[in-house]
């Protein structure tokens, strides 16, 4: 976690002051919750909460003698509240307020990324309406296939993403429990009430069964959201970086006056954005392998889990967050153009209709493998000699003994693959309005 790659509000919530803030909450918490039950005094409870207090380089040079974070922090905490601090962390273990720390932590977070992800959609769909009938060259392996829309893609992308805030949801869900329970989780020195009410006042969900830790299947869960959901960011940058091209330069990031792409050539307007969300992307990712080899801790407790969720709990949320808010300015100023779209869709002289015409033929009467034969043999052609399709098809006997030229020329209307471009978006986006078709367009 580096201030390059790192939001303020995000990376608040990984601050030392935030996490001992929490553990004081918890220990507090947990104070009223045995005054409550009778097993310290009231007026403890409420000393803890009047007195308590505590300094990040006092708990800091106390670690460095005891080797215990947070033995050093009960340590600081004591030296404000006084006498009362004896009644404080009564029954409990570390794992108790570490665990639930960071359940806490990562819930916040998971507001955060739900936050961005809402934000993205909302730039995807306005730039999805916006462009919604501009037509675009669909490519399969990176080769042109058939006409899709610039809007269609865009689309795509936002049907993914509505997938990957649900995920989120439900990732936040897995990962909000609390668990009080004590050494091995027994409940044999502090009674599940605490708890239970220490669950409430932090809005968490009480863990069902905790073994001194929290089980690390729901952190494998919540990191694995995380990579798939960086693997969706990754996913929409490489698409336009592969639109920036020059070759394609069918859409580009936006590039600021004063912007500067190369130290060594002044011409250069490179796809920096999206090519930093992908690098993020794989950082992510390579995050969620060792959340999973957590799940597999000894017996009911050991710590190996312990130093890798101190560095992927903040890196892999703060990555994230930097990540998703990148994409969304990219988008939002993203420059889109439909003139070098057509130009592409005309690139190869109306090949991308061959399937239309394969379609065609065999309503007249051919064989599919034959109509297969047909269309490919005057296709080599255009790959080979750039010539037209639909010539080349209407001088071809074999073909217009099947369809007139006219019947052909009619084939080429790139409108006929837009045809339910509503019918998408509206499974896509709900209930709107419906965009005008632009004209029809036939070959030359």
């Amino acid at each position: 976690m580096i201030p390059r790659y790192s939001r303020p509000e995000m990376a608040a919530i990984w601050a030392p002051e935030t996490r001992f803030q929490i553990w004081f909450e918890i220990e507090a918490h947990a104070c009223d919750a045995q005054a409550k039950l009778g097993v310290i005094p009231k007026s403890a409870a409420k000393a803890v909460w009047k007195r308590g207090a505590f300094e990040v380089d006092r708990i800091d040079e106390i670690e460095r003698e005891t080797k215990h974070d947070v033995i050093a922090f009960l340590t600081n905490l004591a030296e404000h509240v006084g006498p009362e601090a004896r009644f404080v962390h009564q029954g409990m273990t570390s794992s108790d307020v570490l665990d639930t720390c960071l359940a806490v932590q990562l819930s916040r977070a998971s507001d955060i990324l739900i936050a961005d992800v809402d934000k993205l959609l909302a730039v995807l769909e306005r730039r999805a309406r916006e462009l919604k009938m501009v037509p675009a060259m669909g490519r399969s392996h990176g080769i042109h296939a058939e006409p899709v829309t610039f809007g269609l893609k865009l689309a795509g992308f936002y049907a993914e993403f509505d997938r990957a805030r649900a995920r989120l949801v439900a990732a936040k869900k897995e990962i909000a429990t609390c668990a009080i329970s004590g050494a091995v989780g027994t409940f044999a020195h502090i009674d599940p009430f605490v708890e239970e009410y220490v669950a409430g006042k932090l809005g968490l969900a009480v863990e069902p069964h905790s073994t001194q830790v929290i089980p690390r299947d729901r952190h494998a869960m919540f990191f694995a959201v995380l990579g798939v959901v960086a693997s969706s960011c990754e996913r929409l940058a490489t698409e336009i970086r592969h639109l920036q091209r020059t070759e394609v330069r069918e859409a580009e990031e936006f590039f600021s006056p004063g912007q500067k792409g190369s130290s060594a050539m002044p011409h250069k307007r490179n796809p920096v954005l999206s090519e930093n969300v992908t690098g993020l992307a794989r950082l992510v990712r390579g995050m969620v392998i060792p959340a999973m080899e957590n799940v597999a801790l000894w017996h009911e407790r050991d710590i190996s889990h312990s130093s890798v969720e101190r560095m992927i709990g903040p890196d892999a949320t703060v990555t994230l967050d930097f990540a998703l808010a990148r994409l969304t300015g990219m988008i939002d100023k993203l420059l889109v153009y439909p003139d070098a779209m057509q130009k592409n869709l005309d690139m190869l002289g109306g090949l991308v209709h061959s399937q239309r015409i394969l379609l065609a033929l065999t309503q007249k009467g051919a064989s599919r493998e034959d109509s297969y034969k047909l269309v490919q043999r005057n296709a080599m052609q255009v790959w080979e000699k750039r010539v037209s399709f639909l010539e080349l098809l209407a001088a071809d006997q074999d073909v217009t003994k099947y369809l007139s030229r006219k019947e052909l020329s009619a084939l080429f209307d790139l409108g006929y693959h837009t045809k339910h471009v509503d019918t998408i978006f509206k499974r896509v986006f709900g209930k709107g309005k419906t965009a005008k078709k632009p004209a029809k367009r036939k070959a030359k």
